[in-house]
């Protein structure tokens, strides 16, 4: 029996009445015989390729529209803060980028030695990568003054354009950790900014939108490697579409 289409020349293969015209094609769906002009199967065709260039076009010129991603977890807030050099470090800086962000403070004995040396590994896949950063935020501004830190990125020997150390005001350090990284609970800034101090070992992925898009445990190894994998593909697409 007679599948799919057909020329005019093969419609004996399908019962049923109906006139036609060589050239026209035939359908037989649902045990019915339909007959489609050359025309219409040709105008069709056309809005489809039409359709389907129009899409490309359009993902060619804002890439987020092809793209599959779940809904941003938060988005990156205004900030100004100061680097190691004692330079001013804005949002505007990290436009366009693909960045890690995290939270610690030069004198901590604890969490904070082991989650840097795994932010090592995550720098040193990355180093040579223009599209990316690593911001660290200081949890201690008024021991991490600007010489403090920069004391402490020549002892982890980094580049600091790439792998940046910030310090500012206190609660506009908590508040970008716990409002737009969302790497701690922002019920905490009900607390007194005195008595407060910010502990985490969790790490934001931001992209090149300023959307976080995912957060990391920075202690466990499974999660740095997720990270490490999740950064080259997001650096893949942002090269792809630029």
């Amino acid at each position: 029996m007679y599948r799919g289409l057909t020329f005019a020349d093969n419609m004996t293969a399908i019962s049923g009445k109906g006139s036609f015209i060589k050239g026209d094609f035939a359908i037989k769906m649902f045990g019915k015989k339909i007959i489609i002009s050359k025309k219409v199967f040709f105008y069709s065709s056309f809005f489809i390729v039409l359709a389907v260039v129009f899409y490309l076009v359009l993902i060619t010129i804002n890439p987020r529209i092809g793209q599959k991603n779940s809904p941003p977890i938060s988005y990156i807030r205004p900030f100004s803060f100061i680097n190691q050099e004692g330079n001013r470090v804005t949002e505007k800086d990290v436009a366009g980028k693909v960045y890690v962000a995290e939270y610690f403070f030069t004198t901590c004995k604890g969490i904070c030695p082991k989650m840097n040396n795994n932010m090592k590994l995550v720098y040193e896949k990355f180093k040579n990568e223009n599209n990316f950063l690593i911001l660290s935020h200081t949890c201690d501004p008024e021991t991490d003054s600007v010489a403090q830190l920069k004391k402490y990125s020549d002892s982890l020997g980094v580049n600091t354009s790439r792998w940046i150390f910030l310090t500012g005001r206190k609660d506009s350090l908590y508040n970008m950790a716990r409002v737009s990284y969302t790497i701690d609970d922002p019920a905490n800034n009900l607390k007194s900014i005195d008595d407060d101090f910010l502990h985490t070992q969790f790490w934001a992925l931001v992209d090149q939108n300023g959307d976080v898009r995912k957060i990391y445990d920075g202690l466990k190894q499974s999660e740095v490697r997720q990270l490490i994998r999740d950064v080259e593909k997001m650096l893949k697409n942002l090269q792809q579409h630029k």
